[in-house]
């Protein structure tokens, strides 16, 4: 078949429909309760051809034919969209193309037959948290005050994102004696804390989302990062108005450090080798393997078992 013009593959991209090929299985990824794009019963080449007397059969994961089904939209020209993609809907899907050719000389009629494979895979977007690192300078490590200044800073910290309903998780310190070139001997503390999106009220939040609050949970601890990020830039001002009652502790200029935590919900997790496409996504957890926890990877079954797409357990 001819090769498509640059120009003519341009003006296919964003029309939201994925080809088959008839070397190889393609991989579609589907957000859950979304649809997904149209699988076309064809090729790139073949789409851009009079095809006569075409004729469609697609077979879902089950083995069951897919015409008629009530979460399926199935065009005449043999296009599939799966509506309100749900895990248990991931899994092949096959689609086969009868058409005739006719040789224009003799008017000789020949069927052709042609099969594509879509592997389709539901995902979700990976949940966010911020692992935080901050330090500041005080005037001993074995002081009291060190503690109650850092439970008085997660206070403060926790009122200023609750409205987000996220809050401060796994907060800890240690403070160090460290000798340095300029200043002689000073103690510093070092300051970690997670800034987590499953905050007090997030259920009242979640309860008037149709489906999956994950967004909601991601753009809240987004924001909830920015403005702690915000607080560290005005701390000094923070630290002359807040604290009274401590020795003089203060924050060490541009020690603030925030970096994004990945985490998967169980039954997905993240392949970079077998899901390049969708590397950053949490996809499905395929048959014979599973995800008990919100870790970033599937666990390979020790023993036959799991063969679902999703699975929790073995």
């Amino acid at each position: 078949r001819a090769e498509l013009k640059e120009e003519q593959y341009i003006d296919l991209i964003g029309k939201n429909e994925v080809y088959g090929d008839t070397r190889h299985e393609v991989n579609v990824y589907v957000k859950v309760f979304t649809n997904s794009p149209f699988l076309v019963c064809m090729d790139l080449a073949l789409s851009q051809e009079r095809i006569i007397d075409p004729n469609y059969l697609w077979i879902g994961p089950d083995g069951r034919e897919l015409q008629g089904q009530g979460y399926v939209n199935l065009t005449e020209t043999g296009k599939l969209m799966v509506m309100d993609f749900r895990v248990s809907m991931s899994g092949a899907y096959l689609c086969t193309l009868s058409h005739k050719v006719i040789e224009t000389s003799t008017q000789e009629e020949t069927e052709m037959v042609e099969a594509y494979k879509f592997m389709v895979y539901a995902y979700r977007e990976a949940d966010h948290a911020y692992q935080v690192s901050v330090r500041f300078t005080t005037t001993r490590c074995r002081l009291k005050t060190n503690g109650l200044f850092v439970d008085k800073l997660n206070q403060i910290l926790n009122s200023t994102i609750s409205h987000l309903t996220c809050h401060i998780t796994a907060s800890s310190y240690k403070c160090y004696s460290i000798r340095t070139p300029k200043n002689g001997l000073q103690y510093e503390l070092f300051v970690n804390f997670l800034v987590n999106p499953f905050g007090p009220g997030l259920e009242e939040v979640c309860h008037r989302i149709p489906y999956d609050c994950q967004d909601v949970t991601n753009r809240r601890v987004r924001q909830a990062a920015e403005r702690i990020g915000k607080f560290f830039h005005q701390l000094r001002h923070v630290l002359k108005n807040e604290f009274h009652a401590v020795p003089t502790i203060q924050y060490v200029e541009n020690s603030f450090s925030m970096t994004p935590i990945d985490s998967c919900r169980p039954g997905f997790g993240k392949n970079h080798h077998t899901h390049q496409n969708c590397a950053s996504c949490c996809v499905v957890c395929g048959p014979g393997t599973y995800s008990p926890n919100n870790e970033v990877t599937c666990r390979t079954c020790t023993s036959p078992g799991a063969r679902i797409y999703g699975a929790k357990s073995c």
